[in-house]
């Protein structure tokens, strides 16, 4: 089954806004079985937005859009998918008192122009938004489908779980299609490519390669008539990447950094501390991102001067020695931070952010070290970043989450 995007917002194309929607719904409809063969962003005007649902209708299964389904004047998906199948949207009085009750249970009155998230045409049925007061549409007609969603990620992902991933596979029952996802940290692209080279370039099952912020990630995709077939052509694969690459191994599938951690470290019944200088408090941030992290995340501090380091228990004579930007006064934060609240394990990064140079270091410069409670030397990961200061911030916080992952089944606390 062949699949479109259609993105739907001039702020799209004046770039006030990023299209993530795309890229999320993309990465969801291998498994399903579903080709996507064109993505495209169109602004909110109805003549280009009928044509391009026309031309889609033309050569797609299934169109997926985001966008244009609130209740103003430029929110015109509604209308140019009516335009494009020739068929005219009537108001829907059940869906009219759904919306008009969302507004009670706020205390407020529903404003006139919210009637028309209530417009449906007769190929069409609403798809329920939890989230917000635009339902989406799924349209159908002679085999071929429109499936509509909001623009607000929190509304049409929620509304992609909730409905439309349940209804594709239903839809879908000619082929399975299985991904693994294998994710590394410690060697480049080309590194990865040489040692695994013979499995690229092969139609069923793909390997595909792709550089990311947390490392290298590897996704194998199989097609059969069933699961357990699919599955059997990806095992041989993976299990020859597993044997050659598994010390740069630190997650799987949807796994990210942090969760992969704290996976590891609730197994274990372990916890950790943080101190920070270059990240400013990404590294926090970016763990406590994990829902379960206070089960094992003590805490932490950003120490962005040598006094704030001292503060926070750095020995000041490591700092008079070596500077800020040194592994030895990464090992000492590392250690102070698992010191300080008892954890079973301490990471410390510190670095150099830019734009100018700190003690003859260039920016991009980062050191970064675990301690553990069982009072052994800290593991220390220097480390090298182009001088972008948010790439700074993201390379050290996952190279720093996934050596540690890799480190807790190791360590013998």
């Amino acid at each position: 089954m062949n699949a479109e995007i259609i993105s739907i917002g001039t702020e799209l194309l004046m770039g006030e806004l990023t299209d993530t929607n795309a890229s999320w719904i993309a990465g969801r409809l291998p498994a399903l079985g579903i080709q996507l063969q064109w993505v495209s962003i169109v602004g909110d005007d109805l003549p280009k937005l009928t044509e391009a649902f026309r031309k889609g209708w033309e050569r797609s299964d299934i169109i997926f859009t985001t966008g244009g389904l609130g209740p103003t004047q430029d929110d015109l998906t509604r209308e140019a998918v009516a335009a494009a199948l020739g068929e005219a949207p009537v108001v829907q009085e059940a869906e009219l008192e759904n919306l008009r009750q969302w507004f009670r249970n706020r205390g407020q009155d529903m404003p006139a122009h919210n009637v028309k998230q209530a417009h449906l045409i007769p190929s069409a049925e609403f798809i329920t938004n939890r989230n917000g007061t635009a339902p989406g549409w799924w349209a159908e007609r002679d085999g071929r489908h429109i499936v509509c969603m909001p623009g607000p990620p929190g509304e049409n992902r929620a509304m992609w779980q909730d409905a439309i991933d349940s209804r594709l596979k239903d839809l879908i029952d000619t082929e399975v299609t299985i991904t693994r996802n294998i994710k590394t940290l410690g060697l480049g692209e080309a590194s990865v490519d040489e040692i695994i080279s013979e499995f690229f370039g092969l139609e069923n099952p793909y390997l595909g390669i792709y550089s990311k912020a947390d490392g290298i990630h590897l996704r194998i995709i199989a097609r059969a008539n069933d699961e357990a077939t699919a599955r059997g052509m990806i095992a041989p694969v993976e299990s020859a990447i597993h044997e050659r690459l598994a010390p740069y191994i630190w997650g799987y599938d949807d796994e990210t950094p942090e969760l992969s951690v704290g996976a590891a470290l609730v197994a274990r019944g372990l916890t950790l501390a943080t101190m920070e200088s270059v990240s400013g408090g990404f590294l926090a941030n970016t763990i406590t991102e994990a829902p379960d992290s206070s089960r094992w995340y003590r805490g932490g501090s950003v120490a962005y001067t040598p006094d704030a380091m001292i503060a926070a228990g750095v020995d000041a004579g490591v700092l008079e020695t070596h500077g800020v930007v040194s592994q030895p006064t990464a090992n000492a934060m590392a250690r102070a931070a698992q010191c300080a609240t008892a954890a079973d394990f301490g990471i410390g990064v510190t670095g150099v952010l830019g734009p100018d140079e700190l003690e003859g270091h260039r920016p991009g410069t980062i050191h970064i070290a675990i301690a553990t409670a069982n009072g052994g030397p800290a593991r220390e990961f220097p480390l090298r970043t182009p001088p972008r200061r948010l790439v700074i911030k993201r390379r050290s916080c996952n190279t720093a989450l996934t050596e540690l992952r890799k480190l807790i089944a190791e360590v013998a606390l």
